[in-house]
């Protein structure tokens, strides 16, 4: 009898000290603070918003202020996700053969912003670019870096991506962009998701505006071939410093032609530097590459 009291004190001591421990462990959980994490497919913003605002999806028409509007995104989570911190923003876009353009290399440099690349097709399309989102949300979720991811974007192919992720125990909260006509996001996400929400156009308004005339249009100035030639170097020497030397290198061998989603960005640099519109300009064109290849050359 002596012995079988000893074994359930024993027992008893042992439980106690469990419970102690469990105990101990829910307190540090309490204390850890959750934390969060905003996804943004870049190639649906631009197109949802886009088309909200300024009545296309067409990104050669109209100005985005993504640093504005990631701050906007920021300020959103922080009153939803009240008890939470942010981990950091994460931006998925396309480019050709995964080169930044000046623009994806101004939002990299935005402080708890993670520029991701995918690559784009001839006609524009972004590639790789939801396998990234999966594998980014599915690790972090793995390895509890978050409990609530904030996902901007529309593509059924997310739907495995939010799976995934709430498969490891986060919770996925769909934020999309009000659509004029319709819907633009895939049923089958919205179906999937934790919670939903849409952001109308009095949010997306201030970070979209059309492209205006430019001011050398507007007086009825053409700017001269000269003029043009030396916005194109200025151009090319600002890039060396951006992009880096071994990224402009790889451009030589093109040599006189340039990708063409390098030629595009030099196209709407050098149209906001000049505030002329170089569409159709076909002599003016050439000069901006002449002056970018030139500086370019000397350089190497």
């Amino acid at each position: 009898m002596d012995s079988m009291n000893e074994d359930l004190a024993a027992l008893g001591a042992r439980i106690d000290h469990t419970n102690e421990l469990l105990q101990r462990m829910l307190v540090e959980v309490a204390k850890t603070p959750s934390t969060h994490a905003i996804f943004v497919d870049a190639g649906y913003l631009y197109a949802a918003a886009g088309r909200l605002v300024a009545g296309t999806e067409d990104r050669r028409a109209f100005d985005l202020d993504a640093e504005g509007l990631i701050d906007a995104l920021i300020d959103k989570a922080r009153s939803i996700f009240a008890d939470s911190r942010l981990l950091r923003v994460y931006w998925y876009d396309g480019a050709r053969r995964r080169i930044h353009t000046a623009e994806q290399q101004s939002i990299a440099e935005l402080p708890d912003v993670k520029v991701r690349l995918g690559n784009l097709n001839a006609h524009n399309q972004q590639k790789g670019v939801d396998s990234l989102i999966r594998t980014d949300l599915e690790s972090l979720a793995r390895h509890r870096a978050i409990s609530d991811a904030a996902l901007l974007g529309g593509d059924e192919d997310l739907v495995s991506a939010v799976e995934a992720a709430q498969g490891y125990g986060a919770r996925v909260h769909l934020w999309g962009i009000e659509a004029p006509e319709g819907r633009n996001q895939a049923e089958p996400l919205l179906w999937e998701v934790d919670s939903q929400r849409t952001f109308d156009l009095e949010f997306c308004k201030p970070y979209v505006s059309r492209r205006t005339a430019a001011a050398y249009e507007a007086t009825g100035n053409r700017p001269t071939r000269e003029d043009v030639r030396f916005v194109g170097a200025q151009i090319a020497a600002k890039w060396l410093v951006s992009r880096g030397r071994d990224t402009m290198m790889e451009l030589l061998p093109g040599h006189p032609y340039l990708p063409g989603s390098v030629d595009q960005d030099l196209l709407v640099e050098a149209e906001g530097l000049l505030q002329y519109s170089l569409r159709g300009q076909a002599d003016l064109r050439r000069s901006l590459r002449d002056g970018f290849w030139e500086h370019l050359q000397t350089q190497y």
